[in-house]
């Protein structure tokens, strides 16, 4: 929104700010809360186009980043989208309880967990993934073609500018 515009009258400074010389920052010209705002709304679009399949958006992201990779470690999983390892290993043994992902002890590093799709979960992933395309559309469609790739370009050097953040997710 441009300056003087207000989407809402609450946005209006109120007297302490304006007394206080704070400039006033509605929350429609935030990032943080258009970001969030954003997030909610492909979630949404998420659940309905995919709710057939019965997998969360992280855990068809895991079954993607499995498909690409073919195995990979459950650390390597969880920074390739941005994750604790905790949170990516809850959702690793709920895709393996469902016979989608295989886990072994790797042989290198008793330590560490190898991931592989199974034939059940690349066929899954196959049968949802237009389903999950559509819910990205979705979320942009209000862009034209050349909108959306821009807005991809800067979201992924929002998030490249923050590499140093725990949960680090390779964007290239």
């Amino acid at each position: 929104m441009g300056k003087g515009l207000r989407a809402d009258p609450a946005d209006e400074p109120t007297d302490a700010e304006a007394s206080a010389g704070t400039p006033h920052w509605p929350l429609v010209e935030r990032p943080g809360f258009l970001a969030r705002r954003m997030h909610q709304i492909h979630v949404s679009l998420f659940a309905e186009r995919c709710a057939a399949f019965n997998v969360t958006p992280l855990q068809y992201s895991l079954l993607s980043i499995l498909r690409d990779l073919e195995e990979a470690d459950q650390t390597t999983l969880a920074a390739a989208v941005a994750l604790d390892r905790t949170t990516t290993t809850g959702a690793l043994k709920r895709l393996a309880a469902r016979g989608l992902v295989s886990r072994s002890t790797s042989p290198t590093d008793r330590r560490a967990q190898i991931c592989r799709l199974t034939a059940e979960g690349g066929a899954l992933h196959n049968a949802m993934e237009p389903a999950a395309r559509m819910a990205h559309a979705l979320t942009v469609e209000a862009l034209t073609p050349a909108e959306q790739d821009y807005l991809t370009k800067l979201l992924r050097r929002v998030i490249n500018g923050h590499d140093h953040r725990r949960g680090q997710a390779i964007i290239e």
